[in-house]
């Protein structure tokens, strides 16, 4: 069994990111699928520090058509790095729910900063089906989400790369992304010469989820010294997880996704964890909520016997 931790969950509704309307309202589908009582019943201590305050899009100009609400997003982002810091400082594990998958710059930098305060060094777990290594450069639609893990390797653009006035935020060595199965164009040149480690849908057909996740742990925890957790729900197949706003078909399955969760349960090393992209307006019955709540208690220890 799991030690029991102290989870201090953080809702981030941020839906600048993306130009589908929805996701904001992330964090409350996780809190209706009873989020805190499920975790409890691990035997977790749960807290819940309630939602970061964000603008909504109709009030601001959208600013460069290549990286749309930037500055908003960068200031969002700079408050949750803050709060994710404050709450590690304090001996809590940070649980981020959103929101778009800007988001987890935010949380990166916060866990990352304050590891790096003990002279440490953060592993990320990156799954999702797209890469989101865009830059403004690169980037077909403008849209940030698609730019949050360039971001945190260090590719820009600026305001987020330089969020914790240090980059790369993770260090691309210590970073692997599971599960994707579409990249743009553009976008390629990006992946292939950052130095992340990659696990396409191919590997993990190949080679199974449970040597896929081994695998990425081992890379990445080589002087990573804990790891955080980013999940976006499209990692999932639209057939399990359909309220998301950019769903690929091919994605893992659902017993795929939970075995993933609890090796990284096994590992011990997890010191942060958060779930993005979860849009109850394109769900049916919040089953991509109920599934994330899931997922969670997986992460989190729930073993079957």
């Amino acid at each position: 069994m799991m030690t029991p931790r102290n989870i201090r969950v953080l809702g981030v509704p941020l839906d600048l990111g993306q130009r589908r309307r929805g996701v904001d309202m992330g964090p409350s589908a996780l809190r209706a699928a009873r989020l805190q009582a499920s975790l409890r019943s691990l035997g977790h201590t749960v807290e819940d520090a309630g939602d970061l305050p964000v603008v909504i899009p109709e009030t601001q100009p959208e600013g460069d058509s290549q990286a749309r609400f930037l500055g908003e997003i960068a200031d969002v982002c700079g408050a949750t790095a803050q709060r994710v810091g404050g709450f590690l400082s304090r001996g809590e594990t940070p649980f981020v729910i959103g929101g778009d998958h800007s988001i987890a710059i935010g949380t990166a930098a916060g866990v990352s900063s304050e590891l790096a305060s003990r002279n440490e060094k953060l592993g990320l777990l990156w799954f999702d089906a797209h890469a989101d290594m865009n830059t403004p450069e690169t980037t077909p639609s403008g849209n940030v989400h698609g730019m949050a893990l360039a971001a945190i390797t260090g590719l820009g653009p600026a305001p987020l790369s330089n969020l914790i006035n240090r980059s790369p935020i993770v260090e691309p060595a210590h970073v692997a992304l599971i599960g994707v199965r579409d990249i743009d164009a553009a976008e390629k040149p990006n992946v292939r010469d950052s130095g992340i480690h990659v696990f396409t849908m191919r590997d993990i057909d190949e080679l199974g989820i449970r040597t896929v996740v081994e695998r990425a742990l081992k890379i990445i925890l080589r002087g990573a010294t804990g790891i955080h957790v980013s999940l976006d729900m499209d990692f999932i197949d639209p057939s399990e997880a359909p309220g998301v706003g950019t769903p690929v078909p091919g994605g893992v399955t659902y017993r795929e996704a939970h075995l993933a969760m609890e090796l990284i349960a096994d590992a011990g090393c997890m010191t942060s964890f958060e779930v993005a992209e979860v849009n109850p307006i394109l769900d049916t019955a919040n089953r991509t909520g109920k599934l994330a709540v899931e997922l969670a208690m997986s992460v989190f220890g729930k073993r079957i016997l």
